[in-house]
């Protein structure tokens, strides 16, 4: 393609930003899947010939494919095909794709953008960050479930033993979190991009290109803005793209992929900066993006910023209530809480359980998904599209949910009464 003069060339001099680029949370939480066949270790070498399939399969103006097609080019059963639909349904980026919106009933039917499915299909390989050990990880992985094959957040300790002894401060922070996501997309940038990419006249890197509307599906994983400001679309932001015709021809992926790691590299760097502030400071200093406030002898935060969730964390004997007001943003994540009652009582869009044990935990209308870890002896009370129970024991489920739970990994003396059931 042949490129204007006033377009600048990333290689030599990237275009600033107007605002760092960010990992979306939601597909990171919410969207790996314990399924062997969609787990694919080996960049492009593998996805590659399953896209030509998939685009086989699909229209030429849509490139949308249904379950049947799924689960013929991934080898996999039809009720696996439904369930990725269903989670890519949760997850995706954008809110005008009629997947987000679809009934239940209409899933099938209306199925995935191909490039979707296959940025989707290309992080089911990472791994969450693993919390620092602890140094009598031996003597508990008897009685609580060891690290999942296919999840590696999970801390050898239960949730009272987590609390007991004081390792809160060994569980990655958010900053941590968006780091660990932002160097694995770092590392496999330039796969993602190629599978995107369309090859143009000559070999190589260099015959790849990218238009507009492919470049968007990065949305899945990226976006730009900051707090308190308006998710800006992602072509918006290129300077390849932005203001630009349509019908603008396909940019080089090699100039999209220097820019990107150009702005990857300032995130990372912004990151490292802040990590640095906080070691020299008070040694009580939250992260500046998690603000803290004591509530109750508990440490709760009621961050304003639309990117990252409230956190309800350290909750115990007490009764606790959060109503609409009280919260910012769409996201909670309710973390080590201990013997309580606690009720979130607002629409919420994701809602997170982690390491809690011996309380009562009642979630207001959740729109896309649950995820419910590691916790013990919890009795959860909520409504939501779908739930994720994750390595818990003896706990106690009453579900409204429109799809069928999805319980994962190792899991014991579970009970529940839901409009699907528990398997």
């Amino acid at each position: 393609m042949a490129e204007t003069d006033e377009t600048p060339s990333p290689a030599t001099k990237p275009s600033p930003s107007p605002a760092y680029i960010h990992p979306r949370r939601e597909p990171f939480e919410h969207g790996l899947l314990p399924i062997p066949k969609l787990i694919f270790t080996d960049g492009t070498q593998t996805l590659g010939p399953i896209k030509d399939k998939l685009l086989s399969f699909s229209s030429e103006s849509t490139y949308r494919v249904n379950p049947e097609s799924i689960a013929e080019s991934l080898q996999i059963s039809p009720d696996q095909a439904q369930l990725l639909l269903e989670t890519i349904a949760c997850v995706l980026h954008s809110v005008s794709d009629p997947l987000v919106t679809a009934k239940p009933s209409e899933i099938g039917s209306i199925g995935v953008n191909v490039f979707d499915l296959v940025v989707f299909l290309y992080i089911q390989s990472y791994k969450r960050l693993l919390p620092k050990g602890h140094k009598d990880s031996a003597a508990v992985a008897d009685v609580w479930p060891s690290t999942s094959a296919f999840d590696g957040f999970l801390s050898a300790l239960s949730p009272l033993q987590l609390a007991r002894s004081n390792s809160r401060r060994n569980m990655p922070s958010q900053s941590d979190e968006e780091a660990h996501q932002l160097s694995y997309l770092q590392k496999h940038l330039g796969n993602i991009l190629s599978l995107l990419s369309e090859s143009v006249e000559g070999d190589g890197e260099e015959s790849l290109v990218l238009s507009a509307e492919k470049f968007e599906h990065l949305g899945f994983i990226f976006y730009f803005g900051e707090k308190g400001s308006e998710k800006i679309l992602l072509s918006q932001n290129a300077p390849f793209f932005a203001n630009s015709d349509p019908n603008m021809p396909a940019v080089p992926a090699a100039q999209l992929h220097d820019w990107l790691l150009h702005n990857i590299a300032s995130t990372l760097e912004h990151i490292t900066e802040r990590a640095s502030a906080k070691e020299n400071g008070p040694t009580s200093a939250p992260d500046q993006d998690v603000p803290l406030a004591d509530v109750s002898a508990s440490t709760v935060n009621n961050s304003s910023s639309p990117r990252g969730p409230n956190f309800i964390e350290g909750i115990s004997k007490t009764s606790y209530v959060r109503k609409p007001n009280d919260l910012k943003g769409s996201s909670v994540k309710v973390v080590n809480c201990h013997e309580s009652v606690l009720y979130i009582l607002a629409p919420l869009t994701y809602a997170t359980v982690y390491g809690c044990s011996d309380a009562t935990i009642v979630l207001g209308a959740v729109g896309k998904a649950i995820r419910v870890e590691h916790c013990e002896r919890v009795h959860v009370i909520a409504a939501a599209k779908r739930i994720c129970i994750a390595n818990c024991r003896e706990c106690v489920f009453f579900l409204g949910v429109n799809q069928a739970p999805l319980v994962v990994g190792d899991n014991h003396k579970l009970q529940g009464d839901s409009s699907h059931g528990l398997p």
